[in-house]
């Protein structure tokens, strides 16, 4: 992969979105330009989780203009994420073929745990390094990670189902701080940790650090009347608690030197930061300037420097899953071979997919830790719902339905062909399954894969498929499988 002197990283988050663009000088990365509007996404779920079309044109417009400034990049200098909002909304999927128009780049929805890693990859690098155990929160529009890490590893990561624009929403929609409502949303915040308590209360971690936009608004508020120094104390969130309840209302909060956009969900915010304070017996929190963004422009880097955590994660997976090193070491060989010969003409990013086939092969087997019988289904459920550090939620369904196809009648893998723009991968690592069964280094024939369209073709040595009958009748149930989804497959000597 080519290596960018310019790269770029969008947060789509609950509340703001956030678009930053640095320059790359050898392993450090140094801010150009960076962009921020408060879109509120969160705000915009109605109670049946669907996206209204407010919020989504509100989105919408500012994608443009992000879009207007990312024009030129290359799409491989580019990432862009989409958080909680998009992990919930039913109708994201359709949203998201809009908002991918808008801006010009691909969008790419993370689970919760990898939105953690990811925040915690930029807090780490922009801190003095330590080797203190660092508990870092990161309480966002929709959801609030939490992450223990020691350097630049993250050692254990949480998302909840908590957030600034959702909470003040839920409990001080009619902009009311009242004490009873105040209480309320700290309880439900309380009840959210108590699943995290055990492994993140204060005995775990040294240092604790608040990275998000709601972190650095309450440390402001703190320093401005002389309740902390530095960070954010449980001192003085109590101070802040009667402050609120004072003023009673948030339109009275002008006057405290918030900017207008954090008003309407600093109640939210608050109460959740401190619901964190008492269940993880907080006494003292820092406050990093960096977060999401800095995470993603990080994690590029080390993608375009050859260090992708994806490659980490798939060797991770082959050995907590014992998949046999030598088979996956010959189903990627020979797929790779196979699609190489017909990658070229394809509309899809040649690069890219070669990528994926190849964690993909290297993880075909991973189902055969559950059972035999059915692997391949095992396998997608895996790669589908598992914990993968670094990869999206559409490329672990992409990967879990490459697995499913590896074998079986296709005409059966559910929402294949909606996903899937070129069978090409899938025939290849479907012809890789089928000439390694015997699981052994036998010599195999030589082999010539052409395409033309959506017609396949292989040629094989004549002599060797009349000494091999079992792979001979295998190849012909193949050739029926692909008529079935409508795909020309022929053998040919």
């Amino acid at each position: 992969m080519q290596v960018y002197d310019t790269i770029a990283a969008v947060d789509l988050g609950s509340n703001s979105f956030r678009l930053q663009i640095a320059r790359v000088v050898e392993d450090q990365i140094y801010p150009l330009d960076s962009l921020k509007e408060t879109v509120r996404l969160a705000a915009g779920l109605t109670s049946d989780k669907f996206l209204d079309e407010e919020s989504q044109l509100c989105a919408l417009a500012c994608l443009k203009r992000f879009g207007e400034r990312l024009r030129g990049l290359p799409s491989h200098a580019v990432r862009v994420v989409g958080t909680n909002t998009f992990r919930l909304a039913k109708n994201a999927s359709a949203f998201l073929e809009k908002a991918e128009d808008a801006l010009g780049f691909p969008i790419e929805v993370i689970a919760g745990r990898e939105e953690a890693r990811l925040i915690y990859l930029g807090v780490a690098h922009c801190m003095p390094s330590s080797q203190n155990h660092r508990l870092v929160i990161d309480i966002g529009g929709g959801s609030t990670e939490c992450v223990i890490g020691e350097g630049l590893e993250p050692l254990r990561m949480e998302s909840l189902y908590m957030g600034c624009v959702s909470y003040s929403k839920r409990f001080f929609g009619d902009g009311k701080i009242t004490k009873d409502a105040m209480q309320q949303a700290e309880l439900a915040a309380r009840m959210e940790l108590q699943t995290i308590r055990f492994e993140f209360s204060d005995g775990n971690w040294q240092e604790a650090i608040g990275s998000s936009g709601t972190a650095r608004a309450l440390a402001d508020l703190l320093k401005q009347n002389n309740w902390s120094h530095e960070g954010i104390t449980a001192e003085g969130l109590a101070k802040l608690r009667s402050m609120l309840l004072k003023a009673g209302e948030c339109k009275r909060l002008d006057t405290l030197g918030l900017k207008p956009d954090r008003i309407p969900v600093l109640p939210g915010g608050f109460a959740i930061m401190s619901a964190v304070f008492t269940e993880l017996n907080i006494q003292h929190m820092s406050v990093a300037g960096a977060a999401l963004k800095e995470g993603v422009l990080y994690d590029l880097l080390g993608r375009l420097h050859h260090q992708d955590m994806r490659d980490v994660t798939v060797s991770q997976f082959m050995r907590r899953y014992h998949i046999d090193p030598l088979q996956a070491k010959r189903v990627e060989d020979l797929s790779l071979s196979l699609f190489k010969q017909v990658a070229q003409g394809s509309d899809v990013d040649v690069e890219t997919a070669q990528q994926q086939l190849q964690w993909v092969a290297r993880l075909h087997e991973i189902g055969v830790s559950i059972a035999h019988s059915g692997y391949h289904k095992h396998a997608a459920y895996i790669l589908e719902n598992a914990d993968m550090p670094g990869f999206s939620n559409l490329e672990q369904v992409q990967l879990g339905l490459q697995a499913r196809a590896q074998r079986g009648p296709l005409s059966k893998v559910p929402k294949l062909s909606e996903i899937i723009r070129d069978w090409s991968a899938i025939l290849a690592l479907r012809l890789a399954v089928l000439f390694c069964r015997s699981r052994t280094d036998v010599v195999l024939p030589k082999m010539q894969l052409k395409r033309s369209g959506n017609e396949y073709r292989i040629k094989l040595d004549k002599k060797w498929i009349e000494q091999n009958p079992l792979t001979e009748n295998a190849l012909q149930a193949e050739i029926k499988e692909w008529k079935a989804v409508g795909v020309s497959f022929s053998v040919t000597s």
